[in-house]
């Protein structure tokens, strides 16, 4: 790998309502992730990428390589470019078992029966689904053919990883559990991999860029914490009106870190996702009474204007994003380094399992 990278500017009309026009920069051992809604050119990004879905302008660079430059009069086609593909289908062979299934992009790039199979193999034990080898694809939970895509994308040893929505077919408890295996099999891959969802839970976890398109146009690139304070759209604002904090859940409690939130879900056990909406959290200058079920003292570190709305960023002993309106910042007084309360009732806040990373 060299410092190159994917360098890429797709500009793409798929009708006269819709054209993409997006360009996205990801360094070598980096998962960066485009995170939109349906329709918004999630889908057509890594069609042009794989090179299923030739660019009308702009260019597509990989270490250096060019794939794809109309302009030049390049075009690379899809099996000569080094790019790892899981799709959103998966498109497995139902015809083919699992280890041919893996097997045959490496056929396809002249690798011989016996060395395909061994590699083949190898990845299926890597990713769990090793027992699995001689059954078809049918014969698979969502989980284990997520897992079996995700081993033959891997198999051909690519440049490029692409992973087109690898989580939204499945079960809360399977996608957890293969949220945790992208999450190791991500940090081990030397490449640039480019995570595609309309999820901001798998954007925030796995990703360490987020770029945020709307109808074919990145509207902003920048961390979770820079997307969260600071949206730049009304998608963004939505988006950043989730806090994620990682914890362990027992006996109705989530400890995260050095401070303990009462949960109304008592049934969890184990590593956990906490979401809380920024205006579920209640901000007072002294302490509250009533019935919130967790309150604590915290100072405001930062303060932004967003819209009508103002958005805090508290520090310890549990950082969180809270959303107040004008009047009250003016009546609290709430400016970085001002000491508050905070309450947040056990019913707002939403658990989800989550293996540690």
């Amino acid at each position: 790998m060299t410092a190159a990278g994917l360098e890429a500017h797709v500009a793409v009309r798929r009708s006269d309502a819709f054209r993409l026009d997006a360009s996205v920069s990801i360094p070598p051992g980096t998962t960066a992730a485009l995170l939109g809604p349906n329709g918004s050119g999630k889908s057509t990004m890594v069609a042009a990428l794989a090179g299923l879905l030739p660019l009308q302008s702009g260019s597509i660079t990989l270490d250096g390589e060019v794939f794809d430059d109309p302009g030049a009069g390049v075009f690379m086609p899809p099996e000569m470019r080094k790019v790892g593909v899981v799709f959103q289908d998966l498109l497995l062979f139902e015809h083919l078992d699992v280890i041919d299934n893996v097997a045959f992009g490496l056929r396809s790039r002249g690798a011989g029966r016996g060395e395909a199979a061994s590699r083949s193999g190898l990845w299926l034990e890597r990713l769990g689904v090793g027992a699995m080898a001689r059954r078809k694809p049918g014969d698979l939970s969502g989980g284990q053919a997520q897992r079996v895509a995700l081993a033959r994308a891997l198999a051909t040893e690519p440049a490029l990883l692409l992973l087109d929505e690898p989580l939204s077919a499945l079960d809360v408890a399977a996608r957890a559990d293969l949220r945790r295996t992208l999450g190791e099999h991500l940090s081990g891959f030397a490449g640039p991999r480019l995570l595609i969802t309309h999820d901001p839970t798998e954007a925030f976890l796995l990703a360490d860029e987020i770029h945020v398109i709307e109808e074919g146009v990145i509207t902003q690139s920048g961390t979770a914490d820079e997307i969260r304070l600071q949206p730049r759209t009304r998608y963004a604002a939505d988006l950043a009106g989730l806090n994620f904090v990682k914890g362990v859940a027992r006996d109705g409690a989530v400890d995260a870190g050095t401070h303990t939130l009462r949960v109304a879900d008592r049934d969890l056990e184990g590593p956990v996702v906490v979401t809380v909406h920024p205006a579920a959290i209640s901000v007072y200058s002294d302490r509250p009474g009533g019935s919130p079920r967790n309150v604590w003292q915290t100072t405001v570190e930062r303060v932004e204007q967003v819209g009508s709305r103002v958005r805090l960023l508290t520090g310890p002993p549990l950082p969180l994003a809270v959303e107040v309106t004008d009047a009250a910042r003016a009546e609290l007084r709430l400016e970085p380094g001002a000491r508050v309360w905070v309450a947040l009732k056990a019913t707002e806040i939403r658990v989800q399992p989550e293996a540690a990373m």
